[in-house]
């Protein structure tokens, strides 16, 4: 799982670093609602709160309501915090046992139990689903 978590995370920073003008990375246009920029702030805020914190207990604070409003964070920023994430996501994956996968993740995120295995095949999902959608909408804006 862990291969898997990794290729993607790189592919999130090729996509921020494939945007040919910085500033389509939070633009909106007809028919979307979030910007490259805005999933990408997203991706990193969930993946930071729900892997490196409450996985590896790696200090961290979600404001997951800014991953949706900040705006014109340059680049360089958004993927020194992907690389951050990568760490964060690499140290705490590699440290998890077959027991520990099989374990009640410590968080009733959707109301109901769940391994911590079962959760983290949830999240690897919902970071491919926004990689495509900040793929989709690079190309749109690149045109």
């Amino acid at each position: 799982m862990l291969r898997l978590f990794e290729r993607d995370i790189n592919k999130l920073m090729t996509e921020v670093k494939s945007y040919t003008n910085e500033t389509a990375l939070w633009e909106i246009t007809e028919g979307i609602s979030n910007s490259g920029g805005n999933l990408c702030l997203h991706l990193v805020g969930n993946l930071k709160h729900f892997v490196g914190k409450t996985l590896g207990n790696i200090p961290y604070e979600r404001e997951r309501e800014k991953e949706f409003s900040e705006k014109n964070i340059p680049r360089q920023v958004l993927l020194k915090s992907i690389e951050e994430t990568l760490v964060c996501v690499t140290e705490t994956l590699n440290k998890l046992t077959d027991g520990d996968l099989n374990k009640i993740y410590p968080v009733h995120v959707f109301g109901y139990e769940m391994t911590t295995g079962y959760f983290l095949v949830h999240l690897y999902g919902h970071l491919d689903y926004h990689l495509g959608q900040i793929n989709y909408h690079r190309r749109i804006l690149n045109g």
